[in-house]
């Protein structure tokens, strides 16, 4: 089995180049968390504490909204520890919008199917946009130390 290989010449630069039959895509990243993400629980939540040390990070299992996608603030449903809990996104990893931060991990806070927080105290600074959004955020904005 042979593979197809085509030949453009670029006369301006007069550069060759080769292209193959695998493509690459060059588009920018996503702002978003889809199914079978992986992210860190950044509450002091026992069962959160117990998947982070194992090295066994929750994985977003289903997304809240009628798209399927998952942006700042939005509720999650993840699979950890053997268990399905319910979380709210409070940092994402990919490029955000202007005046958003950017965090080095996709980072989630636990909820109980109340709404109650599972942990007592966020360990990680909260984006200040979310004081901002409609829903439940007041008991978790309350956990945190620190905002951005």
């Amino acid at each position: 089995m042979t593979a197809v290989v085509k030949v453009a010449k670029c006369t301006k630069l007069g550069v060759v180049m080769a292209t193959g039959a695998k493509n690459f895509s060059t588009t920018t990243s996503l702002q978003e968390i889809r199914k079978m993400a992986r992210l860190r629980v950044v509450d002091n939540s026992s069962i959160g504490r117990a998947a982070m040390a194992a090295g066994k990070p929750p994985r977003c299992i289903h997304v809240y909204t009628p798209t399927g996608v998952g942006f700042l603030g939005d509720k999650v449903l993840v699979a950890i520890k053997g268990q399905k809990k319910r979380g709210y996104l409070v940092g994402l990893k990919q490029k955000q919008k202007p005046n958003i931060p950017k965090f080095d991990s996709n980072n989630i806070v636990l909820v109980e199917d109340n709404g109650m927080p599972s942990g007592t105290r966020i360990k990680v600074p909260v984006p200040s946009v979310l004081r901002g959004k409609g829903g439940d955020f007041t008991k978790l904005l309350a956990l945190a130390t620190k905002f951005v």
